[in-house]
């Protein structure tokens, strides 16, 4: 496993490339490494300070020890500017700059270079082609990025920088965390298995997310995801699925997408858990990073029964096990229900649902054995009271922290106050049952796994 300290821990950072130009991936680079807490270094030959901040015409003028370099100048310079980071004993570099293999034979040939020069220095290189990396929980932002997201739990690792630009905007307003963002572009040096041993060992770290689009080394990737698999777990978006989207993937980073058959057989085998769509790839995560494992039955409770009944039908369809109620529930729930409710899995406690009677369902359905989680559905009708609903499950979720609790309530002007209240006490909350179901599949099979 390499030494990878210097990347995601750095004390003294150099940026070569660092610009006044407005709009200008050099000043984004400066705006976000200015919000972090290291020691930096701007790198310009042409301007003699930047943000008021004297610049130096190379590394080699540094005087002080660099841990990681990050070097956005135009492809053609870039090799020359590793040479010197080699003669600095640079720990680490980040090229930023595209231009290299993604592009055709001109760009290989200088990808080919840059290998080279890197293994005769010594150096951990992350890209080039990249949007850069983000570690929240070590306060460095150390990309292009638009923002820095919240720190979390959740590490995303990814093959496209725009993607990860898109995911960072919505955690901004989502009450998603991130411990770790790596944009690894093409992967010239450190693959993908580098960062997933890393995560692996972070304790910041509890769900790890890859956007991928090919591996270099199949064999490898296997035998790491799957050993990662086993105590951390992974959730893989695969691009590149369909015939016309393998043919654009070779032209974004220079990766083979190969057979989807195959891959999702390995990431069957391999223990991790495949998703469709970038939303569904975010919902799950948040399940993951904030729920226990279903290890028994689902059970749902709503007061909508078309709700109701679409969660079964997704539910069904993904194989989830949706006991009974026993005899003794049921006995239970006629004591408190009205005649109107319906007395099976999902239970319905009707339209006029009270916070007392969504407290006395969900207690008596947790209480069942066979029953290891609950969907709780609450569609807002003039007596729903949302807010307190919520604060009801969040208690019994004290009561029974083993049973995995995922809300479905329609996030709107009516229910912002108790879904917020839900999310802050880490009880995820989603806007379709489908959705729901979804994080539920994947808590079973991450149970059924471990």
């Amino acid at each position: 496993m390499r030494n990878l300290k210097s990347v995601f821990n750095p004390q003294t950072i150099a940026l070569v490339g660092a610009t006044n130009r407005p709009g200008s991936v050099g000043l984004g680079l400066v705006h976000n490494l200015q919000s972090g807490k290291q020691k930096l270094f701007f790198v310009n030959p042409y301007q003699k300070k930047v943000k008021g901040i004297k610049t130096y015409k190379s590394v080699l003028d540094i005087k002080e020890g660099v841990d990681l370099a990050v070097i956005a100048v135009p492809a053609s310079a870039v090799l020359s500017v590793v040479r010197e980071c080699g003669q600095k004993k640079v720990k680490s570099i980040i090229v930023i700059s595209s231009g290299f293999a993604e592009i055709g034979p001109v760009g290989r040939k200088r990808q080919e270079e840059l290998i080279k020069l890197v293994k005769e220095k010594g150096l951990n290189l992350i890209g080039p082609n990249c949007l850069g990396i983000i570690r929240p929980v070590s306060h460095l932002n150390a990309s292009f990025a638009p923002a820095t997201p919240p720190a979390g739990e959740i590490a995303f690792v990814s093959q496209s920088g725009a993607l990860l630009d898109s995911v960072i905007d919505q955690s901004l307003g989502k009450r998603l965390g991130f411990s770790t963002l790596i944009s690894y572009g093409n992967e010239a040096d450190l693959t993908l298995e580098d960062y997933l041993l890393f995560l692996e060992k972070d304790p910041s770290t509890k769900v790890i997310l890859l956007y991928l689009e090919g591996v270099k080394n199949g064999r490898r990737f296997f035998e790491i995801s799957k050993k990662v698999a086993r105590t951390k777990p992974i959730v893989v978006l695969k691009a590149g699925r369909t015939e016309k989207g393998t043919k654009a993937v070779s032209s974004h980073t220079a990766s083979l997408a190969g057979s989807d058959r195959v891959y999702q057989a390995a990431f069957k085998q391999a223990g991790l858990i495949s998703v469709d769509t970038l939303q569904e790839l975010l919902d799950v995560a948040k399940g993951l990073a904030w729920q226990p494992l279903l290890r028994k039955g689902l059970g749902v409770l709503t007061n909508g029964g078309g709700m109701g009944v679409l969660t079964i039908d997704y539910a069904e369809q993904e194989g989830l096990e949706l006991p009974s109620f026993s005899q003794a529930t049921i006995k239970k729930l006629k004591a408190c229900l009205p005649s109107t409710a319906s007395f099976r899995n999902p239970l319905d406690i009707v339209g006029d649902a009270s916070a007392e009677r969504y407290q006395k369902s969900l207690e008596i359905l947790l209480r069942q054995k066979n029953i290891g989680g609950v969907i709780i559905i609450q569609t807002i009708q003039i007596v729903t009271q949302v807010e307190k609903n919520a604060k009801i499950i969040a208690n019994l979720h004290q009561k029974f922290p083993d049973k995995p609790i995922v809300s479905v309530c329609l996030e709107g002007v009516l229910s912002q106050k108790g879904v917020a209240y839900l999310e802050k006490h880490r009880l995820p909350n989603y806007n379709d049952p489908q959705q729901a179901v979804k994080v539920m599949k994947a808590l079973s099979v991450l149970a059924k796994h471990w």
